[in-house]
């Protein structure tokens, strides 16, 4: 037993310190799963496995490079308007510290007259003390304070916060731009890996590991891709929601909207975030981010409780105790991005209980 508390323990600190390179691994693994179908059907015209993983690779890639352009085109007009944010903001906090200070005023009042009273007798007591203490001969011949001056060059928030986090924002560039190649390696050797694989069962571990292997890849898929047709659904619909209530940058704000709903559990707060940033400099009334919560309240609930278990959740089958503990585990390992894929990594590991029966309990206790 406490072997086995110490193996954990250690994987449990290899997953954490090692997180960018498990993280980089496992996405390019659940896009090689998603890309897989494609290269099979352009191989289906007499092309060879190599020249149609690259053909499918360079799609993709140009598929997220124009996503990308279209969405910092939109934000290049954000970051030009980025002072009347500033403005609003520091209009809203004024607006904020002056109710606070009413309310503060309020309260004094309601405190009665004796115990007002003891307060400026106690802080006066408190001077004399500290008068006491100083010598008149010194406190006469004490210097001025002298005030000192610094210049420093001012940044804005945004340089401020890339100059913090400029180290993890390099490591996650660097590992991000290994993805594409690890895509292509994995579909042009995925004959080869899988045969190499399944060679080091025999018998009928053989047949379980390649049933084990399909059903891993027909989640990953079957997850990833139902995600991202309910957040294309959800990206329009809030799309035309904005342009109709002419929030600034509709193209910007719905798809962010949209997708950020899909995180599980923090999908509603983090699905506000972007209409009602974007809004502050457009709307003072309180009733447009009302309307704007609402609409994008109700397009979440539509989607988790409608859309989600017919498109996705009947092919991941993981009850939500399961789901809840997974992204508290790897929420906490790996951040936001653990949060995204804790869902397909439990449904992967549920797969493959699913197929060894020694293991089939614990499939068990993960599904539904």
């Amino acid at each position: 037993m406490p072997v086995r508390l110490i193996a954990l323990a250690c994987t449990v600190a290899l997953l954490y310190f090692g997180r960018a390179f498990f993280v980089t691994l496992i996405s390019a693994i659940i896009i090689t799963f998603i890309l897989q179908p494609f290269v099979l059907w352009f191989m289906k015209w007499k092309l060879p496995r190599s020249i149609a993983s690259f053909l499918v690779c360079a799609m993709f890639v140009l598929l997220v490079y124009f996503s990308t352009l279209g969405l910092v085109t939109q934000a290049s007009g954000l970051v030009d308007d980025l002072p009347s944010y500033g403005q609003r903001v520091s209009e809203l906090i004024d607006g904020a510290a002056d109710r606070l200070a009413e309310l503060e005023r309020g309260i004094a009042q309601m405190v009665p007259k004796r115990l007002q009273d003891q307060q400026p007798n106690a802080a006066a007591k408190k001077g004399r003390r500290l008068r006491a203490v100083m010598p008149p001969a010194a406190e006469a011949n004490a210097p001025a304070p002298v005030q000192e001056v610094r210049i420093q060059q001012e940044r804005s928030p945004l340089l401020n916060f890339l100059y913090e986090r400029l180290e993890t924002i390099y490591s996650v560039t660097l590992m991000a731009s290994f993805v594409p190649f690890l895509v292509y390696f994995m579909l042009s050797w995925s004959d080869h890996m899988q045969r190499a694989f399944l060679s080091m069962f025999e018998g009928s571990s053989r047949g379980i590991a390649a049933r084990s292997m399909e059903s891993v890849a027909s989640i990953a898929r079957a997850y990833m891709a139902g995600n991202f047709v309910l957040g294309v659904i959800l990206a329009i619909l809030s799309t035309i929601f904005f342009v109709l209530l002419q929030v600034p940058y509709p193209l910007l704000v719905g798809p962010l909207s949209g997708f950020l709903s899909l995180v599980p559990y923090i999908g509603l707060p983090l699905a506000l975030a972007p209409p009602v940033l974007a809004a502050l400099p457009a709307y003072s009334k309180l009733g447009v981010y009302l309307i704007i919560s609402g609409v994008v309240g109700t397009l979440h609930l539509f989607a988790l409780n409608l859309l989600y278990p017919k498109i996705v959740g009947a092919r991941v089958h993981l009850n939500p105790l399961a789901v809840t503990v997974a992204l508290m585990f790897w929420g906490l390992i790996w951040g936001g991005v653990g949060l995204v894929l804790a869902v397909p990594i439990v449904a992967g590991l549920k797969a493959v209980c699913d197929n060894v029966t020694s293991w089939k309990p614990y499939g068990k206790l993960l599904g539904d």
